[in-house]
Parts: structure tokens; C-alpha cells; sequence
């Protein structure tokens, strides 16, 4: 499917004057359009829901009418039906790139650019980090898909700071991230976090850090977020497993936009994920993302997300109880709610799916928050408001989402993706179209306790073999720069 994009500029002329701070975060702030912005997203809500009704429909129809193994594996969700069930998907890694959907669905990652492959798990050096490493790649120029050819464990030492036209890759391997600052995407485009583990992460910093080639400088110490998303654009987060942080899972503020987060399996968390830098940020009110098909798992407590302005489509996600709420919000985000599945805790005092923060209601019923198909269990209810919705939905709803009823069907594989079917052990060389590479398949992670993971002793001789072997065969066949 082709896909276009509306680009509008706007010129406009910011003037000082003394407006009253409440007068001032109250304001419409219509006149600045973010590069990336979407100029109509309800057209964009409306096509997701085409998107899961017609996977589903085509499931159905398979399953009755055809042996086709093709029908095995369809799951109605039209992220995952993209591109897991062609055999051989491992001999073309980035039609991923074509499987996006919602407000994320143009980045385009390392598409068109070389492989590279991780053969170095360490991060001792910030500032002048060695080819095969993860650091490495990421602060490259160039696109590049990177691709792990084992199991691998990356003790971060400081913040990831990522380079535009990068897709990480997780497929076919356990790669688990973790450490100082975990990943940020600053003032970048293009980017795909695809199959990882991201969990433990601390604040860091105070230090230098290269972010380029060419350029390395001072910062300040990080939040300790797992994913820190800023400034930045046209970014999909999918199939990541986020847990254990300092701070939130996944943050998105100042002024990003174009974002999908999908098919991500999130617990043992407080403040899962802050959409916005303040009610105060104005920018922020072009911010769009798509919060799609994830599943909101155990010990949970708050800020599923949590929305300051901007358009926030959730939908067909399931939510597994929480503490205190599942969606709350100030500065008058739009926050459409459609098709998911929202479990209340037992606490009677904790039943509400919504939460106002800090906000009278003389100013919250106004906000278009909209709830459209959800399914409520144990006592969950969700505050809907807005004046005139019925209207400035009507076109976004034309298509029913009827997919609520088959949500477990599109959450089953919510996270990390298991390493034992679909050939997820397999990776190949830049072209798309070489020989099979290693098949990891049988190379497990184990969890301990306290989430962490650590690899068995089979997994670490099998580890230091491969990546021998893979050493061995990028030295004989390319040049230092470790790039396919």
C-alpha cells in the first residue's frame, strides 16, 4: 500500500506580551504544524481499524475455507501478519519496514541501508566506541539495519544515543539492554526498536558522550528512562519486553511527533509512559501517537500513558489491572480510547480507567476523550468528555471496531518474540537475498528472580563460538567498519 503525506508550513510570528499563565495554557494552539505531524488524524485512526478488520476478516475466511498453512499463522493483528507468515521472511529482514501502522507508520529505520551485525557486547567507551559494537552502529550517518547474530546481554555504561535511519533488530536472538541512561532518540527521524529486552535502566551521565562520527559533548545526567524519546520523529517502537526503569518506560516530549507503540509487553513499573513535556509546552499539541496492540501486564501502577496535548490513539491494547489509573492527562490532550480491554484492581477506590491530573472539571469537560468499543471488567468505567464529540468522531468511527472481541487473539504475542518457530534464528546477508546465516534458535535466556536475565553456560559456549565464527567470516569476507 502506498502511502502519502501532506506537508503544510506555517509561518508564523511569536510576540511577547503579558498574557496570564492560565489564559496562556488554556490557548488553541493551532498555528504551528511539527515536521512529521499528520494533518488529519482521524484519517489515520480510521485506517488502523480497516487495517485490523480486514486481517481479521481474512483469517476468518482462510480458516474455513482453505488447508493453506498461510491460515496458521494469521492473527488478525496487521502488524505481525505483515511479515511473520512468509517462511522465509529471515532472507528479506526489512520488509519490516513496510508493516507500520498508525501516526509511526513512515519511519523508515535502516531501510535501504547495510546490515550490520553486533559482534561485541561491551561498552567501555563512550567517546571513541570499537566497530562491532552496538554503540558503533547506532551513531553512524548512514542507514543501517542492525541485526545480532546471538544471544546478547549490553551492560550500557551511559546513555544510547541514536543517529537517524537506524532499525535494531532483536529477531532471531535474546538481546537484552540494560544499564546507564538505556537509549535515547534526540532531535533525530527514522527509527525502528524491534525485539528487545529493555529493563533495569538508571539515571547516568555527567559526562562525554559521542552522538556522531564527527561529534562527541558534555551531558547532563539522564532520567533513566528505558526509551527517551525527544524532538524527534517518525519513530516505532514494536515487540519490545520494558520493565524495572528509573524513570519511565517510554517517555515521548518536546515536540515529537509521528509515533506508533506496538506490540509491547510492559510491567513491574510505576510511571509507565509520559506523552509530553508540560501542560505549558505548546509545541507538544502537534504530538501523534499510536499505542496499538500492546499488553499492559503485572505490577503496574500508573501512566498508561500519561498524555499532556497532542492526539493519543490506544487502541486494541489490554490492560492488566493497575494501582491508581491506566490513561490520565492534563493540558488538554485528545485521548481516543478504541477497542481495548481495561481490568479494574480490586481496590473500589481505583475502578476508574481515566484520571484528570490536577484539573477541576469546569476545565477537564471540554477535553475529547472518547471511549468507542472498549470492553470494561471488574467494576472498570472510563470518563468520557467533550463538547460537540459525536461530531469530531464521526468520521474517525465509520469503520466499527469490532475487533475488541478478538483482542487476546491480537495481544498473543505481545513483547519478545519467542526464538523457537518461525525461523526467528535466522539472518542474512545486505542484499535481501543471500544464503542463510545462524540459526540461534536453541540459545535461551533464563530469568532470574529479580527479571534480570543471564545466560546459561550452554548459552555462553554457544555464544562464544558463533560470535567467533561470525568474527572469522566478516574479517575474510568485509572490511573493518563491520558493515554487510
Amino acid at each position: 500500500m502506498a502511502h502519502t503525506r501532506t506537508c503544510i508550513v506555517v509561518l508564523y510570528t511569536l510576540v511577547l506580551v503579558n498574557i496570564p499563565q492560565e489564559t496562556c495554557a488554556s490557548m488553541v494552539f493551532n498555528n504551528v504544524t511539527l515536521p512529521g505531524q499528520h494533518p488529519f488524524p482521524d484519517v489515520v485512526v480510521q485506517d488502523i481499524q480497516r487495517r485490523v478488520n480486514a486481517s481479521i476478516t481474512r483469517r476468518e475466511l482462510l480458516s474455513y475455507t482453505t488447508e493453506d498453512s498461510t491460515s496458521s499463522c494469521l492473527t488478525g493483528n496487521p502488524i505481525d501478519d505483515c511479515w511473520r507468515c512468509d517462511p522465509d521472511w529471515h532472507l528479506n529482514r526489512q520488509r519490516l519496514a513496510d508493516c507500520g501502522i498508525g501516526f509511526g507508520q513512515y519511519a523508515l529505520g535502516g531501510k535501504n541501508g547495510r546490515y550490520y551485525v553486533v559482534t561485541d557486547s561491551s561498552d567501555n567507551d563512550v567517546v571513541t566506541p570499537r566497530p562491532g559494537t552496538l554503540r558503533w552502529a547506532v551513531i553512524q550517518t548512514e542507514p543501517l539495519w542492525i541485526v545480532f547474530p546471538t544471544n546478547m546481554h549490553i551492560q550500557l555504561t551511559e546513555e544510547l544515543i541514536f543517529n537517524s535511519f537506524k532499525t535494531l533488530d532483536g529477531r532471531g536472538a535474546n538481546v537484552h539492554i540494560t544499564g546507564g541512561g538505556c537509549i535515547t532518540l534526540q532531535y533525530i527521524t527514522n527509527v525502528i526498536i524491534h525485539n528487545i529486552h529493555i529493563h533495569h535502566c538508571y539515571p547516568s551521565g555527567n559526562t562525554n558522550i559521542r552522538s556522531s562520527p564527527t561529534h562527541y559533548g558534555y551531558r547532563t545526567k539522564s532520567d533513566g528512562d528505558g526509551i527517551s524519546v525527544f524532538g524527534s520523529r517518525d519513530i516505532w517502537i514494536d515487540h519490545c519486553s520494558l520493565s524495572h526503569c528509573k524513570d519511565g518506560l517510554i517517555d515521548v516530549v518536546m515536540g515529537s511527533t509521528g509515533i506508533t507503540i506496538s506490540n509491547n509487553l510492559f510491567s513491574h513499573h510505576d510511571e509507565v509512559m509520559l506523552l509530553g513535556h508540560s501542560d505549558e509546552y505548546l509545541p507538544d499539541s502537534g504530538m501523534q501517537v499510536t499505542i496499538a496492540f500492546n499488553h499492559f501486564g503485572k505490577d503496574l501502577v500508573q501512566r498508561m500513558p500519561r498524555c499532556r496535548r497532542g492526539y493519543i490513539h490506544v487502541v486494541n491494547n489490554v490492560y492488566s489491572k493497575w494501582e491508581m489509573y491506566a490513561i490520565g492527562g492534563s493540558g488538554n490532550p485528545t485521548i481516543n480510547s478504541q477497542g481495548n480491554r481495561y481490568t479494574a484492581p480490586a481496590n473500589r477506590n481505583a475502578k476508574e480507567v481515566t484520571k484528570r491530573v490536577d484539573t477541576a472539571e469546569e476545565h477537564w469537560k471540554g477535553w475529547n476523550w472518547r471511549s468507542e468499543g472498549d470492553i470494561l471488567v471488574n467494576g472498570a468505567f472510563f470518563v468520557a468528555s467533550g463538547e460537540g464529540l459525536e461530531l469530531k468522531y464521526e468520521k474517525a468511527y465509520s469503520v466499527e471496531p469490532k475487533s475488541a472481541a478478538l483482542i487476546d487473539q491480537l495481544t498473543m504475542n505481545s513483547g519478545v518474540l519467542g526464538s523457537r518457530s518461525n525461523k526467528l534464528g535466522k539472518w542474512t546477508d545486505g542484499d535481501g537475498n543471500g544464503e542463510e546465516g545462524v540459526d540461534d534458535s536453541e540459545n535461551d535466556y533464563g530469568e532470574d528472580s529479580d527479571g534480570s536475565s543471564k545466560p546459561n553456560s550452554m548459552t555462553l559456549i554457544s555464544s562464544f563460538l558463533i560470535a567467533l565464527l561470525s568474527f572469522m567470516f566478516l574479517c575474510s569476507s568485509y572490511d573493518q567498519s563491520m558493515l554487510l
